[in-house]
């Protein structure tokens, strides 16, 4: 009986690093392994969906998988009860099943534990309460799979044979691709239309009796709205103001709240991250599962700092929203905190199975931890804890000030607004792909009927602006505000669409390769549904009713093939072999004297030998930068560490060995002559700082619209 007691139990997790923080927590009595993802799968080399039986799935052991099912194995059957601690998502409980089907477990059994977070006592709590695995849940991701596989398997053979090797199709990436090239070809048809802005300068005193200019702006003429098309009218206007005596005509006050925004969920994470860190979304998920899975920190242990990391929720525990009050009551007051607590509504097709992203403990504070992370795990962290306590703060509240200064018949109108509580903003101030915000100010002290001369007038041309292009942000966003993808999603339909050479990333901007272009067009006419965006959004609704349990998850297949197969064949006899010329470069080729050409492989683009396989040269690409190197005089180039991080060093290397992470500029210190290098600040603005420790003077530079677009 005492040996009984011994036999360990056995917990499977998806992940190795997740497997040490939960082994900590459990203690004696348990073993915990990783699966490492899924253990079965569809086979690489054929469909394995039988269209002919009613779409029955073949699963078989993934291949390099058969040693750690072996040990799985060798575990189970030492162990006297088995926990399935997959993550907490419709993928996870595949896995789950998978798992449950190769060691032979019921899996309407309590067999199945899930956790938000992975602390002590979630875990604990988890392993409390076992429960059945989740059918419908299993269900919508075999759907997932197999409607993935029907369309990747079907239509990525007919582009390698009709364009070329290497491409593929997907339900999602096609689209993402599609929005793309679709939103680049609104930036080349877009036809800019002249319009001027005509302002003025005038001193105005402040509550405090300095003077401060004040900035006006005509918005009407004659009883009309000030629309100013052409530099002879701009002109006029300019004229009619310098010539006329102006007073106040009235003056409104108000005050305006800004609320915080939700914490995160994983595409606002991927969005902001971008925004505020450069991350490419893929990055962000790679770090976010690190804080998520367990950080050392020392005396304290294992633990994860966030949780669960896959959400498209915006809700957070009453627990959690207890420990985030009490935290911001002792650093910033009472005032700080709402009445009740705030409550955000997550969008209307949200699966809201887990709660926002967010610490797991506040008390574990980002400067707290910091010593224990990367730089990238800080930064992230400190956004995702930032984040989520300013969420339970009060609003930033602002006095508004708008008056209408008049003339004979025209209009000036000034509008400031002052911060007089910060709010959230004492923690964080949330960024946007278009910063059109107004500028704080310190309000002057007006009265109506009082004249006003203006110092100066100007009037400044502008041209209405074509739609910017996608970022990785902008394009997430856009996904998920059309139903496409799910938060699992995103990331690798970004890193696919890009690796397969369908889009390029320059500057944080997606262009649309020509490549792209033509595979989009050929979709579009052929398979018009697979790059609809509503059709697309309609089949994850319908996974979303597979899940709850409404529909059977075979008829989403019995649905969609026949009419696919149709179209499938018909495409397959009309479209006809298409020529894809290589781009060629400036570079030649050494061995054999051509003009080198532009490929793609697995690591992005590189130049090769357009008379492969005869000459098989072949080289990366080499960006160099505008500034010298700091050390020799020789030129800079852009390279890429081993971890994928960019970094800047000299040609000459190994004999000049000068380095920086950091873009060095043209441009010297103002204050000690040493060499500058370009960042960005807190929200997003170009900063010139000087590499010198003891100097570190600091520029920002302002940026006209041009350079914001590139």
């Amino acid at each position: 009986m005492a040996a009984a007691t011994q036999t360990p139990k056995l917990v499977i997790v998806e992940s190795p690093a997740k497997a040490k923080t939960i082994e900590k927590f459990l203690g004696k009595g348990y073993r915990v392994e990783a699966s490492q993802g899924h253990v079965r799968d569809l086979p690489k080399s054929q469909l394995g969906i039988d269209t002919e039986n009613d779409f029955d799935p073949k699963y078989i052991t993934i291949r390099g998988r058969g040693k750690i099912l072996a040990k799985i194995r060798k575990e189970a059957k030492a162990a006297s009860r088995i926990y399935l601690a997959t993550d907490p998502d419709r993928e996870g409980e595949a896995i789950s099943w998978h798992l449950a089907n190769l060691l032979e477990i019921d899996p309407t059994k309590a067999c199945r534990i899930e956790f938000n977070e992975i602390t002590k006592k979630a875990v604990k709590e988890a392993i409390d309460h076992p429960r059945a695995i989740d059918m419908d849940r299993v269900d919508a991701q075999q759907a997932r799979r197999a409607l993935d596989r029907l369309v990747g398997y079907k239509i990525s053979p007919l582009l390698w044979a009709k364009v070329k090797k290497g491409l593929s199709a997907g339900r999602v990436q096609s689209v993402a691709t599609r929005l793309v090239v679709e939103r680049e070809r609104e930036i080349e048809a877009f036809i800019p239309e002249e319009y001027w802005d005509v302002t003025a300068v005038f001193s105005a005193p402040t509550l405090k009796g300095r003077k401060i200019n004040c900035e006006a702006k005509l918005v009407s003429i004659d009883g009309k709205k000030a629309a100013i098309t052409n530099e002879k009218d701009a002109k006029a206007a300019k004229k009619r103001i310098l010539a006329s005596n102006f007073t106040i005509q009235s003056i409104k006050t108000g005050d305006k709240l800004k609320k915080p925004q939700p914490p995160f969920t994983t595409s606002s994470l991927q969005q902001e991250a971008s925004r505020k860190l450069n991350f490419s979304t893929a990055k962000t998920m790679q770090v976010v599962q690190q804080l998520y899975e367990g950080i050392d920190l020392g005396k304290a242990g294992t633990v994860g700092l966030v949780t669960y990391i896959r959400t498209d929720s915006v809700r957070v525990s009453d627990e959690a929203v207890a420990s985030a009050r009490a935290t911001i009551t002792a650093q910033f007051g009472q005032e700080y905190i709402p009445a009740t607590p705030n409550v955000y509504k997550g969008r209307k097709n949200a699966q809201d199975a887990h709660e926002a992203i967010r610490p797991t403990y506040m008390e574990h504070t980002p400067e707290s931890v910091k010593e224990h992370l990367t730089r990238e795990q800080y930064n992230l962290y400190k956004l995702i804890y930032s984040r989520f306590m300013a969420s339970q703060m009060k609003p930033a509240a602002f006095g508004t000030m708008s008056v209408d200064i008049c003339a004979e018949r025209l209009t000036m109108r000034y509008y400031g607004e002052h911060m007089y509580f910060a709010g959230y903003r004492a923690v964080y101030t949330e960024s946007t792909d278009d910063e059109q915000e107004p500028k704080e100010s310190i309000l002057p002290v007006l009265k109506e009927n009082d004249p006003v001369s203006f110092t100066s007038v100007d009037a400044l041309q502008h041209f209405t602006q074509p739609p910017a292009r996608f970022t990785e942000a902008s394009l997430v966003r856009t996904l998920e505000e059309k139903g496409i993808g799910r938060p699992s999603t995103y990331a690798p339909t970004i890193t696919t669409i890009i690796s397969r050479g369908y889009v390029t990333r320059e500057k944080k901007r997606l262009y649309p390769t020509e490549l792209g272009c033509m595979v989009t067009d050929m979709m579009k006419e052929y398979f018009a549904d697979i790059v609809d965006v509503e059709f697309t959004a309609q089949l994850e609704e319908k996974l979303d009713t597979i899940e709850e349990g409404q529909s059977e998850w075979k008829q989403i297949l019995r649905d969609f093939y026949p009419d696919f197969s149709k179209t499938l064949a018909v495409a397959e006899s009309k479209i006809e072999k298409i020529q894809v010329k290589d781009e060629v470069s400036n570079e030649k080729c050494e061995k054999c004297g051509a003009m080198m050409v532009y490929k793609m492989g697995r690591f992005g683009k590189f130049l090769a030998c357009p008379n492969f396989p005869e000459c098989r040269n072949a080289k990366p690409i080499v960006h160099f930068i505008q500034a010298p190197c700091p050390k020799c005089g020789a030129r800079l180039m852009e390279k890429t560490s081993k971890k994928n991080r960019k970094f800047f060093g000299c040609e000459k290397y190994p004999e000049c060995d000068f380095v920086s992470w950091e873009m060095p500029i043209v441009d010297r210190c103002p204050q000690c002559g040493s060499y500058m290098v370009e960042k960005r600040g807190k929200h997003g603005e170009r900063i010139h700082l000087c590499a010198n420790e003891t100097c570190r003077c600091k520029v920002t530079v302002k940026e006209d619209a041009k350079e914001q677009e590139e």
